[in-house]
This record gives structure tokens, sequence and C-alpha cells, in this order.
């Protein structure tokens, strides 16, 4: 506690143990500055570099770190005008001539171009997934298939009734048949159109052509199906 100030210095509601905390926090600014400048190695503000950091440390206790690390020489500072901005010292770190240069900027374009080809691969996968995810399961789909398969022989059978002359529909059951497709076809063509109204007005600030939207929202049309709401 030798390098303290004496007690009866210091502010009234400041104590030993917050001033060596304030301290000990200053000093781990410090270093996390050094470290973070040390691993960029790009020049940053003392407000990047809080934000940078995700602001474990004040926007004071920063600057003061900066200024701190400039004045012992650990790092270089820069001015421009009213902003400063700070870098690591160059001089720790080994030369690099002009041919090794030229060598990492054709490493970075090939990663780049690696870097986009997987970014395209990483899209379609996702695509895929989407839509297997939307798809029947096998057991779901054996149960589909079993319950349709049901229904088919039923209505063959019937079928094969009617053609044989037996009980044809009544009447009533025909209206109600021709009434049902009505309500039907009418909630067809009203939902097609309330849905079609939606997706014209996302489009009119989506950056990209309507069959990418109807892509990424999973939309699929009518027209995509080969139908169309019938004739009332």
């Amino acid at each position: 506690m030798s390098n303290l100030p004496p007690l009866n210095k210091l502010p009234r509601n400041l104590t030993y143990i917050e001033l060596k905390m304030s301290k000990s926090k200053d000093l781990n600014a410090s270093a996390a500055v050094l470290d973070y400048l040390n691993k960029q190695n790009r020049p940053y503000s003392a407000i990047d570099i809080c934000n940078n950091l995700h602001k474990e440390f004040g926007k004071t206790a920063i600057v003061k770190a900066c200024e701190s690390l400039a004045e012992s020489g650990q790092i270089k500072e820069k001015a421009y005008g009213k902003q400063k901005v700070y870098v690591a010292d160059q001089s720790q770190f080994p030369e690099v001539d002009d041919a090794e240069v030229k060598t990492m900027d054709s490493k970075i374009v090939e990663l780049t171009g690696k870097l986009q080809s997987t970014l395209e691969e990483v899209r379609q996968l996702e695509s895929d997934l989407k839509m297997f995810s939307s798809c029947l399961s096998t057991e779901e789909a054996k149960i589909q298939l079993q319950e349709t398969t049901a229904q088919c022989a039923h209505y063959k059978k019937k079928l094969a009734h009617l053609k044989d002359g037996g009980n044809v529909v009544s009447p009533e059951e025909k209206d109600k048949v021709y009434k049902n497709r009505e309500t039907y076809v009418k909630a067809w063509k009203k939902r097609k159109r309330m849905t079609n109204d939606i997706l014209n007005a996302i489009l009119e600030g989506y950056p990209k052509p309507k069959k990418q939207l109807y892509e990424d929202i999973g939309i699929e049309t009518d027209e995509d199906c080969s139908v169309k709401p019938p004739d009332i």
C-alpha cells in the first residue's frame, strides 16, 4: 500500500479498497486494449475499441488505457484533427517483403472465393432443409398412403355400384354438393386474392425478385401445382 496516498488525502467517499479496485480495473482495461490491438493489428479509435470489447470497460477507462499505453510506447497514437486513432507498435512484428505480401493477397483472394462458394452451398442446403422439413416423414407418408388407399377402394366400390344401376345421388345431396363447391371456390379465390395483395405489399420494399421472396418464405402458388380456381 506504499504507492497509495495517505488516507487523509483521499476524497471522503473513496476508500483504499475502492482505490485499489479502480487501479486494478484500469490495469485490466490496459491489458485488454493492448491485447486487442496486437491481435487485430489495425487502427481503431477509443470508441471503436470500447464497442469491439463489448463495453466490458467504460469509455473513460478505455480512453485512459489508450493514452497511457501510447505514452509508454506500447501502442502508437495518430491524431486526425480532433479524432485520435490507436494501433499496435509495428516494431514488434517481423518485416514482410513485397513477395510475401503478394502471396498473402493471393491467398486472401483464394480464401474469399472459397468462402463465397461455401456460403452459397450453405444457402442451398438451408433451402433443401426447409423443403424437407415441410415434407411428410416416412411414417406419416405410410399412414397417409393407407388412408388414401382405403378411400380409393371405397370410391371405386361406390362407382361400380352406380355403374351397375345402383342408387343415384338424390337432388338434395346434389344441391348440397354444388353449394359446398361454390362456397369452397369462393373461399379459394378470396384467399388467393388476399395472399397476392399481401405479397405485393411486401414486394414494394423487398430488394429481391418475386421468385426469391416466394422461395425465402416457402410460398407454393397454384401455378406451381398446375391448378387454378374453377369457374362457379
